[in-house]
């Protein structure tokens, strides 16, 4: 199955604006995936894809600011206002629980979601994000946050430039799909379609605030999926040994599994589509540690 072309398009109104997603899959439990800082849906198509062959009805999200969801004024985002969306999503589509994956930043929307409304999330996992990254990341981040608004001859160089970064290993298909979805053109080129301004908010709004006051919310069941590599060679871990550790310790209903990716890597590995699917059926993931 093209995972990409399986899944339908539309969007919400919502009392924050417009959001944009995309949905498959079958009659089982609803299953919302929130992406990363600066990613679009496209970034679940592997494991959502993998999910709604499965039968779970997936929910792809383009949080707002993001891929084809509506720019907001400043100040309009925040791990609180993202999680807001999704729980005004859920109800929209009559859900009255869902299985909530969330990769990167949308874990801590994840967490930040079940500090404000628990009995909405049936089973939560978390895709590499569950405490502060090591210190060097945010230099990374801050580059990978630079692409944005940033006019480029076309989408043939845009995708070159990505790829030299070398965060994005190994350069599966759906990174194709992925930055194809996120271009625009305009004169002289394309650019993103993801606000610099919405992206960076959100990063400010994570550096401020401790994830860690987010872990006693989590009272249901929750799945930490980390990558075992780091974000580049010799570089730094987005979830660091010792905060993986003090996860597991601290959050009673919560597993681990280990995938032998970096944080680009682990959306498209096949470990952690196994283990999602195998958490979310019966709570008993493969692999771990």
């Amino acid at each position: 199955m093209d995972a990409a072309s399986a899944f339908e398009e539309f969007d919400l109104r919502l009392s924050s604006g417009r959001v944009h997603a995309a949905r498959s899959g079958g009659h089982g439990p609803l299953v919302v995936c929130v992406p990363g800082l600066s990613a679009n849906l496209r970034s679940f198509d592997f494991i959502g894809g993998s999910l709604a062959q499965a039968g779970f009805q997936v929910v792809m999200v383009d949080p707002r600011g993001r891929g084809r969801s509506e720019w907001t004024p400043p100040g309009s985002y925040g791990w609180p206002a993202h999680a807001s969306d999704i729980a005004e999503m859920a109800d929209r589509l009559g859900a009255g629980s869902i299985h909530l994956l969330g990769w990167s930043m949308g874990a801590y929307v994840a967490m930040q979601l079940a500090s404000m409304k628990p009995q909405l999330l049936d089973k939560v996992v978390l895709i590499d994000g569950c405490g502060a990254p090591e210190e060097s990341a945010n230099a990374l981040i801050r580059t990978v946050i630079e692409r944005l608004g940033v006019i480029h001859p076309s989408p043939q160089q845009y995708l070159q430039l990505i790829k030299q970064m070398g965060t994005i290993t190994p350069w599966h298909p759906l990174w194709e799909r992925y930055f194809d979805y996120e271009l625009e053109p305009v004169a002289g080129g394309v650019r993103a379609r993801t606000s610099r301004a919405a992206v960076t908010e959100d990063f400010e709004y994570g550096i401020s605030h401790d994830r860690r006051r987010l872990w006693p919310a989590l009272s249901m069941p929750v799945l930490l999926v980390r990558a075992a590599q780091p974000l580049v060679p010799g570089g730094p871990f987005i979830v660091a040994e010792d905060d993986r550790d003090t996860f597991a310790q601290s959050v009673p209903e919560a597993k681990v599994v280990e995938v032998a990716a970096n944080h680009y890597g682990v959306v498209t590995h096949p470990r952690t589509a196994e283990a999602i699917q195998e958490f979310l059926e019966n709570g008993h993931p493969g692999g771990g540690l």
